[in-house]
C-alpha cells in the first residue's frame, strides 16, 4: 500500500511515517517528497489545512483519510460536503485502528473512528431526508455506530449480544427512518445531518 501523508505539521508528518514504517508499510512518502518516481499513492493522509482540490485532480484514484486534529462538528461537515473522503480518523486512534482504518480505506470502503460517530449520534443529533426523525432507539443509535464502524451484521450481533436476525430487523427499520437504501447511504446521512440539533 503506497501511502502519502499531506498534513500540515512536518513533525507530525515524520512521527506518523515512522509508526507507519515500523508496522510494516514500506511505500510512505512525507508531503509529496519524492512522488516524480511514478509513486502513486493508494492512500492519502490530510488534515483541514492540506486538504483541497489539487490533491484529488493529482491522485484521482487515492483514497483520502482526513485527520482529525480538534476540528470542530462544523467544519468537518463542510468537508465532508465539500470533498469525497473516504475516511476520517482521530489523532488518539491506537495503532491497531489506524492499521485497520488503512486497509479498510484502501479497499474501497469508509472509516470513521468511533469518538467522531458519537458526536454526530448523541452531541449533534440525526435526522432523516424528510428533516425529522421518528424516534430512534437506544439500540438503533448502537447498531448505527456498529455499521458506520463497518461492522458486518454478524459481528453486531456477536458485539451486542443479539441474533442476526434481530440486526437486521433493526436496520430495516433503521433504513425506513433514514430513507436509506444501503449502509452507504445511511453513513452519508449521518455525517451530512450531523448538524441537526435533536432527534
Amino acid at each position: 500500500m503506497n501511502i502519502l501523508i499531506q498534513i500540515s505539521n512536518q513533525l507530525i508528518s515524520e512521527a506518523i511515517k515512522q509508526l507507519l514504517s515500523k508496522n510494516g508499510y514500506d511505500d510512505v512518502i512525507v508531503n509529496g517528497h519524492n512522488t516524480t518516481n511514478g509513486f502513486k499513492p493508494s492512500v492519502i493522509l490530510v488534515d483541514i489545512s492540506t486538504i483541497n482540490d489539487k490533491i484529488f485532480q493529482t491522485y484521482p484514484d487515492a483514497k483520502i483519510l482526513l485527520m482529525d486534529t480538534g476540528i470542530e462538528k462544523e467544519k468537518i461537515i463542510m468537508t465532508l460536503l465539500s470533498y469525497k473522503i473516504h475516511g476520517i480518523l482521530s489523532t488518539q486512534t491506537e495503532v491497531s485502528l489506524f492499521r485497520k482504518a488503512l486497509k479498510v480505506v484502501s479497499e474501497g470502503e469508509i472509516w470513521i473512528d468511533n469518538s467522531t460517530v458519537k458526536t454526530f449520534l448523541h452531541d449533534s443529533g440525526v435526522i432523516s431526508k424528510t428533516g425529522k426523525i421518528n424516534g430512534v432507539t437506544n439500540r438503533e443509535k448502537e447498531i448505527v455506530e456498529l455499521v458506520v464502524q463497518g461492522n458486518t451484521n454478524k459481528e453486531i450481533a456477536e458485539k451486542l449480544f443479539v441474533s442476526e436476525h434481530t440486526v437486521k430487523a433493526h436496520l430495516n427499520r433503521i433504513f425506513r427512518k433514514f430513507n436509506a437504501s444501503s449502509r452507504s447511504k445511511l453513513i452519508t446521512l449521518v455525517m451530512n445531518n450531523g448538524q441537526a440539533k435533536t432527534l
